[in-house]
């Protein structure tokens, strides 16, 4: 294969990629991506874009992100790779027994038991002050402007949103969970499509941020805050907890592909679930896309893969097995062996011991950043610090109470975590960053992206809108409603359950930005599944 031989293919889609010379923001809502080009247009590089296009996606898509989620990114700068772990750790005063002492059995998804200390603020400003170039206030300037002006309500959007509401208000019946109801359904029903909604509260909380560098945030009055909320309502957060947080400078890892390097974050991230798939596929020959084989393939290696990942991502430290016997070749070499013609039951290996955002973005000086940030399963908790439209994460529901397993519950640690950021590289040079947001679709969606891209040469927007297919347990696959059902039904006889999605919203949502370093020339992709743009000068 040539180097980059999909660049070579800008016709293999319904819609166009987009190509551009001096920079590119590429995410899921429109006004978030503006955000980032008028950074660029100002100067800044493709990392203080990057930061404003997260901060405005707190306030323009607050069904997925906030400022009380955690963040994670891999930055290309002066040809280098560099990994950002900006996950918040389990208070220190929580534990699995105190839980189980009050008749727990499994973590709950609402109130303050689920709630980790949130990492974006930090995130913004150790992104900032390595690689920034503007000064961090001018970052959040359009986030401020969207918060206090307001903005209309987008089709995607508005679907999530309206659905949260009705999920909320069916489950979240304590006081605690009131300023929620005031922040995101003032008119008592969420906002509709085209409608206005602001928050002067986000746009308070933003510019205090912006301000301070997060000092504030972690040390300060919105700390005060934030730890009397949790006190009031018996939550274990506290002002040590928060003033404790520190962002993790971290080495990307890596698999060989089929002649490329796919990068992603070390635990506790589940991005070592898509290369442990792709190193069980690498082996394996697939000279054509739409067919049985491939896709048999690529469900196999991902459950394996998924199984393992489920079974042993946690906090790096309290790993059974290290990074680097999960990848080894003759680990993956065992896992690859289980795969037959037909669909198995997967149960995870022992090796020889030894709701979500994406963005990227790129500059005209071969800067790029893989970024990604959420609260999980939507606005997270339930609970909006009050007065300062923050809505807390529930990233602690991924904990475990069972003793026994890896991700089991202690304070101060770091929980598995679905979001994870990726990039692809070839012979050392940067061809650029990817990523699909979307729960445990996120390595299933890698390992797609991926294979679209290096196996079957398509270019970035083919590679996304390309019909998707999730894994789910046992021998459960789901599959979207354009799904090519003759591959479907050969699926099927070979012994995967398959049912057919028809809201594509299960599916991830993912962006692309390739590199082309012959002469600079950026092409990038953006979801069909979201309110998805890119915006490019």
């Amino acid at each position: 294969m040539k180097k980059a031989d999909f660049l070579n293919y800008p016709f293999n889609s319904q819609r166009n990629t987009v190509f551009a010379r001096n920079g590119i923001v590429a995410t899921s809502q429109p006004l978030a991506a503006q955000a980032g080009l008028r950074i660029l247009e100002k100067g800044g590089n493709a990392i203080d874009a990057a930061i404003a296009t997260a901060a405005a996606l707190t306030v323009v898509e607050p069904t997925s992100n906030g400022i009380g989620g955690d963040a994670f990114s891999i930055v290309y700068h002066n040809g280098k790779l560099s990994g950002l772990n900006g996950s918040g750790r389990s208070p220190k005063s929580i534990s699995a027994k105190k839980l189980r002492d009050k008749g727990l059995e499994k973590m709950e998804k609402f109130g303050w038991l689920p709630v980790t200390t949130p990492g974006v603020p930090g995130t913004w400003v150790a992104l900032a002050e390595r690689y920034g170039r503007l000064d961090f206030e001018d970052l959040f300037e359009p986030a401020v402007e969207y918060a206090q002006k307001g903005y209309p309500i987008t089709p995607t959007l508005g679907y999530y949103w309206n659905r949260a509401y009705k999920a909320y208000k069916e489950n979240l019946k304590g006081e605690e969970f009131e300023n929620w109801f005031k922040t995101f359904a003032p008119k008592g029903r969420a906002p509709r499509i085209g409608e206005m909604w602001k928050s002067e509260d986000h746009a308070r909380t933003l510019k205090e941020i912006a301000e301070t560098k997060a000092k504030s945030f972690y040390k300060g009055k919105i700390a005060e805050e934030i730890a009397a909320f949790s006190k009031k309502y018996n939550g274990y957060l506290s002002k040590e907890d928060l003033a404790s947080f520190e962002v993790e400078w971290v080495d990307p890892i890596k698999v060989s592909y089929k002649g490329y390097d796919v990068w992603e974050l070390p635990p506790n991230g589940q991005g070592l679930s898509a290369l442990m798939a792709l190193g069980i596929l690498d082996k394996f020959d697939f000279p054509e896309k739409e067919n049985v084989d491939t896709y048999h393939k690529q469900i196999e290696a991902m459950k394996l893969a998924m199984t393992d990942g489920k079974t042993y991502i946690t906090d790096i430290d309290d790993m059974t097995y290290k990074v680097e016997e999960l990848l080894a070749e003759d680990y993956l070499d065992k896992r690859r062996k289980l795969i037959s013609d037909k669909a198995i039951s997967p149960e995870p290996g022992k090796p020889e011991k030894g709701g979500t955002v994406y963005l990227a973005a790129a500059d005209d000086e071969g800067n790029m950043i893989s970024y990604i940030q959420s609260n999980y399963m939507g606005f997270g908790s339930g609970l909006v610090v009050p007065e300062r439209g923050i809505a807390l994460q529930n990233r602690g529901h991924l904990f475990s109470l069972d003793e026994n397993h890896d991700n089991v519950l202690k304070g101060g640690k770091k929980t598995y975590h679905t979001i994870i950021p990726a990039f692809l590289t070839k012979d050392d040079e940067a061809v650029g960053p990817f990523g699909v947001m979307g729960g445990y679709m996120q390595p299933q969606g890698h390992l797609q992206v991926a294979m679209n891209t290096i196996d079957f040469n398509l270019n970035p927007q083919a590679a996304l809108d390309a019909p998707r297919w999730q894994w789910m347990d046992d021998k459960k696959v789901i599959v979207e409603k354009d799904f090519p059902t003759n591959i479907a039904k050969q699926l099927a006889n070979r012994g995967h359950d398959i049912e057919v999605k028809l809201n594509s919203g299960a599916f991830g949502r993912g962006q692309i930005i390739w590199r082309d370093n012959e002469n600079g020339v950026l092409r990038a992709g953006t979801e069909k599944r979201t309110d998805g743009t890119i915006a490019s000068y």
